[in-house]
């Protein structure tokens, strides 16, 4: 999976959101939410199309996903730990734990989380 440039992750979660939905109305709730203006968004569905991540079909350039949510948190997930952290998922938690106050729920829930893997 090729990387998403974070401009192109603002209009998947626009196509999320709201699919099928037409690149007119990506780029009306673009320039509502982000201030981006018609050829700004129709430039990025545009990239989205060519890396193969959105179909969009006539009439109307209806855009639908062609990858999930779930597939591109996990890619930028891994680039994080490997970019920050060497590729260690171990040093990530350690990360997260280190500034983080968690209740002793939230500790049960990630102790089960990780005995259930």
């Amino acid at each position: 999976m090729q990387k998403l440039f974070d401009s192109e992750i603002k209009v998947m979660e626009i196509i999320w959101e709201n699919e099928p939905i037409s690149a007119k109305q990506i780029s009306l709730i673009a320039a509502e939410q982000i201030g981006w203006n018609k050829n700004t968004t129709y430039t990025i569905i545009k990239k989205l199309e060519s890396k193969g991540y959105i179909k969009r079909e006539d009439p109307g350039f209806i855009c639908s996903s062609l990858i999930s949510r779930k597939d591109v948190c996990r890619t930028e997930v891994k680039s994080l730990v490997d970019k920050f952290f060497g590729g260690s998922k171990k040093a990530l938690f350690s990360a997260l734990l280190e500034d983080e106050k968690l209740s002793s729920d939230d500790l049960d829930e990630l102790r089960k989380m990780i005995e259930e893997r």
